[in-house]
């Protein structure tokens, strides 16, 4: 598996993987593009649908023209070649707009699979595969979970693999869809200009037109056309959407005297998300940011998306700015009770609380087995083991790499790995429990993204009540942040068996590859796994299952087995 890092990009030019990526890259990614874009580039970015019903769903597309506005038509039928057109119309599009398209499709059957197009100035679209969610059954259902597609960083090619594997149905994507990053000292743009996929525009994204250009350029990565042309999409939002570790009233990534209002920068990012995802307008007396959804599989499942930035999350915890008030045990104590467990710090707004729980207590009154939270963020407990003491990590010197500092204060502390995660925010997590616990959901299976690996954890209240299990995906291409911080590949693989062995929550971790998680639901078991690909240095869907699990259900909580 090749891993790469921003730090240590350059020592890898002479490798044989990298070198080939740069031999393919530029020309190659372009001909690729050009070689699907040839039958019209009026369709550069392909197609998409998502944010399905039992009826309805979203299809997408965008027109690369000058023209000021232009009529687009489509057409949905229930076979690949279009002999039995079951719905069709015609949407207006131009540069209000961006010239993305579209369409919500209603009057379709449930359970259903559907092929659509797009038409416009005699082209036609590549054609796209969707489908509806299920009223009964289905006796099976297949989710690809997937985050955190940095475009500097390497190939989708997770995305490429997704769209071919024939066990998924869905795709859930748990936000960092893209990234905000650019300029030279931007994250990954090192690695961006050895493999020839610098961010465009190369500056960090601030304004309407920036957001709209770079979605723009993460739809022509092959692998991301691929799957969205291959199968719908149900997805929530993260930050690096907007900009880095947003809250409800600014971000770690923006800085008001040289970049303007944290409003403005956000509707602007808001307004391209919804230009350009196949997502539905807001649902009567609900504004864009109100962006969570409740997805119900049959007699199978149930999904609800969090929505855990921009409509209640308080103000992160900055470790630097309190570490020097922190002499005593006493005063560590209070920092992690009164300071990071606040209870006036919030995650989740309460409309959101309310759909959730009446989410869930439908679930359970309609006797589904399964209950999935789409999550962006880690919510297993996370704090830092004291890998020193373990012996894990030497004890650091001054010329120690930053990251193993930081390793070593936060173990000898006891205090979070994050805290703009869930663990960041301890009262409001134990708020979310406590609602699920409220209507007999303590059974979750949470599908998480963000931390760019692999995470199996075991979740549990303060009291330690069993609340289900968590499925952590790594990123499309984004590293694992203990090689991205400098520690070696050997140190990063010990550093995840120690969070293994030494945290109650944490069953097994991977930091060392990128790839997605295949979950696949049945109505006695379901069946989860971290599949892994080979490369983001060149495009290749080759991938390794690197670990498989079976989780099972005795109608009050979920346990998790190795699968044979």
């Amino acid at each position: 598996m090749t891993k790469i890092s921003r730090r240590h990009a350059l020592t890898l030019v002479g490798a044989g993987g990298l070198a080939a990526a740069c031999a393919t890259n530029g020309a190659g990614q372009e001909a690729a593009l050009d070689q699907t874009a040839a039958a019209s580039l009026l369709f550069r970015h392909g197609v998409a649908s998502g944010d399905p019903d039992a009826t309805s769903l979203i299809i997408w597309t965008r027109i690369t023209t000058d023209l000021p506005d232009l009529d687009v038509t489509w057409r949905v039928a229930a076979d690949a070649d279009f002999t039995n057109v079951v719905a069709s119309g015609t949407a207006t599009t131009g540069s209000a707009r961006d010239w993305t398209v579209k369409a919500l499709v209603t009057g379709l059957l449930p359970g259903q699979v559907y092929h659509y197009q797009f038409g416009a100035q005699g082209e036609v679209s590549p054609a796209g595969r969707t489908r509806t969610l299920p009223v009964s059954g289905p006796n099976k259902l297949g989710i690809a979970l997937a985050s955190c597609s940095n475009y500097a960083f390497g190939f989708f090619n997770a995305y490429g693999a997704i769209a071919n594997d024939d066990e998924i149905d869905f795709v859930l994507h748990t936000g960092d869809y893209i990234y905000e990053y650019g300029g030279a000292d931007g994250w990954g743009e090192d690695t961006a200009t050895i493999i020839g996929r610098p961010h465009d525009p190369p500056h960090e994204i601030v304004t309407l037109q920036d957001y709209r250009t770079r979605h723009a350029q993460y739809k022509t990565d092959q692998g991301s056309r691929a799957m969205h042309a291959a199968h719908p999409l149900l997805c929530c939002w993260d930050d690096h959407e907007s900009a880095n570790n947003p809250w409800t009233d600014g971000a770690q990534n923006h800085q008001p005297d040289t970049e303007g209002l944290w409003e403005t920068r956000r509707a602007a990012s808001v307004q391209a998300y919804y230009e350009w995802m196949p997502v539905r307008e807001p649902e009567a007396g609900k504004s864009r940011l109100d962006f969570w959804r409740t997805y119900v599989f049959g007699d199978l499942a149930t999904l609800v998306t969090l929505e855990t930035r921009h409509t209640a999350r308080g103000l992160q915890v900055d470790y630097e700015a309190w570490r020097p008030k922190l002499q005593t045990p006493e005063d560590y104590e209070s920092f992690r009770t009164s300071v990071i467990g606040d209870p006036a710090r919030a995650m989740l707004s309460p409309g959101m609380e309310a759909d959730l729980k009446a989410a869930l207590a439908s679930s359970r009154e309609t006797n589904q087995p399964w209950r999935l939270i789409g999550n962006a963020i880690p919510m297993a407990r996370i704090p830092v083991p004291d890998l020193i003491g373990a012996g894990v990590l030497p004890a650091p010197g001054d010329k120690s790499l930053d990251a193993h500092k930081r390793m070593a204060w936060l173990g000898a502390h006891n205090l979070p790995f994050y805290t703009d995660t869930w663990d960041g925010y301890p009262a409001a997590r134990e708020r979310f429990y406590d609602l699920c616990k409220s209507v007999d959901a303590q059974d979750l299976i949470v599908l998480t993204g963000d931390s760019h690996s692999f995470w199996l954890n075991q979740l549990a209240d303060e009291a330690g009540n069993p609340m289900g299990v968590e499925l952590g995906t790594a990123g499309i291409t984004s590293p694992g942040d203990f090689v991205e911080s400098g520690f070696s590949t050997q140190e990063a693989s010990a550093l995840d068996a120690a969070f293994a062995d030494l945290l109650d929550e944490v069953l097994w971790t991977d930091n060392l590859h990128q790839g997605y998680v295949r979950l696949v639901l049945q109505n006695d078991r379901a069946r989860a796994d971290f599949v892994a690909v080979r490369t983001v240095l060149q495009p290749d869907e080759n991938t390794e299952t690197i670990r498989a699990i079976v989780l099972q259900h005795d109608g009050i909580s979920v346990s998790v087995t190795d699968a044979t």
